[in-house]
């Protein structure tokens, strides 16, 4: 079973750059960022004790990581729609290496890719039950939503009052518009 231990891999790497965005290089954490980093996080630890638990009869695992996968891939992807159509300055990431959400999306298309492998080639048949698979995706796409939904969840930072000049975006943020006169 080298699905989970893909799983685990991806995430790990996904953790500790996320942290070394705040840590390392002293970015600030948007609520979209910490919920990709929660996401992140939990896909190590269930992973993590899933593997220890279980070893090579850790097939069921690839189904229970589901939720968590498409939870951390849909945040990153609306975090990356907001960046790159302009209604949320975001920093760039590692290495400046595009903007940190884009990195955040390539890393949840990575983690969910050995799950959906796990869940579909090396599970074994009770786990391609329609409804175990249906409540995996619906509890992602439920994450989403709450964590993405106004109202649900805390909002981006407010817009700035002001932009100084030469000032390095350290955390995303409502870009400035200047006042119309």
């Amino acid at each position: 079973m080298y699905a989970p231990l893909l799983t685990l891999i991806f995430a790990a790497v996904a953790s500790a750059g996320s942290l070394y965005l705040s840590l390392g290089v002293g970015l600030k954490a948007c609520p979209l960022c910490f919920y990709q980093r929660t996401f992140a996080f939990a896909l190590v630890g269930v992973t993590a004790v899933g593997l220890a638990a279980f070893g090579k009869d850790a097939g069921k695992l690839n189904l229970l990581t589901l939720p968590l996968a498409v939870g951390g891939l849909g945040v990153a992807g609306f975090h990356t729609w907001l960046a790159t159509t302009g209604r949320l300055a975001c920093p760039t990431g590692i290495a400046g290496l595009g903007l940190a959400p884009v990195q955040s999306l390539v890393a949840f298309t990575l983690i969910l890719l050995p799950v959906l492998y796990g869940v579909f080639v090396e599970s074994r048949a009770e786990c391609l039950k329609p409804l175990p698979l249906l409540l995996g995706v619906a509890l992602g796409a439920a994450a989403v939503y709450g964590s993405t939904t106004p109202g649900l969840s805390p909002g981006a930072n407010p817009p700035p009052q002001q932009q100084a000049e030469g000032e390095k975006l350290d955390t995303c943020k409502k870009p400035f518009v200047p006042p119309t006169p």
